[in-house]
């Protein structure tokens, strides 16, 4: 049985979906345990993981946005999952971590490949095509606009379903990715113009881009109530899109999937109702196909 840390999250979420289509065991890990089939666990209270970790072969594992004390939480936990012999743990991680030791996920790569241990995969997936229908959507709907400090920069934005397919993959066969990190792309990289250009074709109704510089957006996120460590560290990767951070097209995804890689455009079409300014904001997620 596996277990599914952050759930409730676009990449969980996806994870969940994948999951259940193969119909294989699994249990989520939430601090409000209310679901059937969760269990009640908080990074920050260590009595609650004995009790998600019992009898689990493996753990898809990811750094909730709102915690930056790693060595409170996820690096206990990573040993804590080795000790209960509940792995593989498979770590969602970000693109180019491995060259930013001030990103949490550097520090959890860190603790992963210590003592040359091989009983984990990291997933480097590049920029999330569904932080459209989650940091961006309010604005996209109320205000026809995405807000950003990204410059001309591109983006081979990343379909989260891919990605899921993948780390399922590497709980199930652990050995063919054991000990490795590797990075997901999109198959194409485009700049926010065009991606407004094509949610506005989906929504019927103008979106634009709107280019702001980096103390803009670090005060943009803050007057939206993220706290100072959040929201710098959102800064500091939307920042690094201007740079090209998020630009290079990796065919790694495709090979794990035996597929092309989704096109941000066919994700964009996939949730073509999900960008008018009528639709709910409690809509549910991107459908799995």
């Amino acid at each position: 049985m596996f277990l599914v840390i952050g759930a409730s999250g676009n990449s969980g979420s996806q994870v969940v979906d994948v999951l259940r289509r193969r119909n294989l065991a699994f249990q989520i890990a939430a601090r409000r345990a209310t679901e059937t089939g969760s269990l009640p666990f908080d990074f920050y209270d260590r009595a609650t993981w004995s009790g998600a970790l019992s009898g689990k072969k493996g753990v898809y594992l990811l750094r909730p946005p709102a915690i930056a004390d790693m060595a409170q939480t996820l690096l206990p936990f990573v040993d804590a999952i080795r000790d209960a012999g509940a792995g593989p743990i498979v770590f969602l991680s970000v693109a180019g971590a491995e060259r930013n030791p001030i990103l949490p996920h550097a520090k959890v790569e860190k603790r992963l490949f210590a003592h040359g241990a091989s009983d984990f995969t990291i997933l480097r997936p590049g920029y999330f095509a569904q932080n459209l229908e989650d940091a961006f959507l309010a604005d996209i709907r109320d205000e026809g606009r995405i807000t950003l400090p990204a410059g001309d920069g591109r983006v081979a934005f990343v379909d989260l379903r891919d990605v899921a397919e993948v780390a399922v993959d590497a709980l199930c066969s652990p050995a063919v990715l054991a000990g490795k990190a590797v990075t997901l792309t999109g198959p194409r990289a485009i700049g926010f113009d065009e991606v407004a250009t094509l949610i506005s074709a989906a929504a019927g109704r103008p979106v634009r881009y709107d280019r702001v510089s980096p103390l803009q957006y670090w005060g943009y996120l803050r007057r939206k109530g993220q706290p100072v460590m959040q929201a710098l560290v959102q800064t500091i990767l939307n920042t690094g899109l201007r740079f090209g951070n998020a630009e290079k097209v990796d065919l790694t995804l495709p090979r794990l999937l035996g597929r092309p890689a989704t096109d941000i455009a066919t994700y964009i079409s996939d949730n073509r109702a999900m960008w008018r300014a009528d639709a709910s904001l409690s809509a549910g997620r991107t459908p799995t196909p």
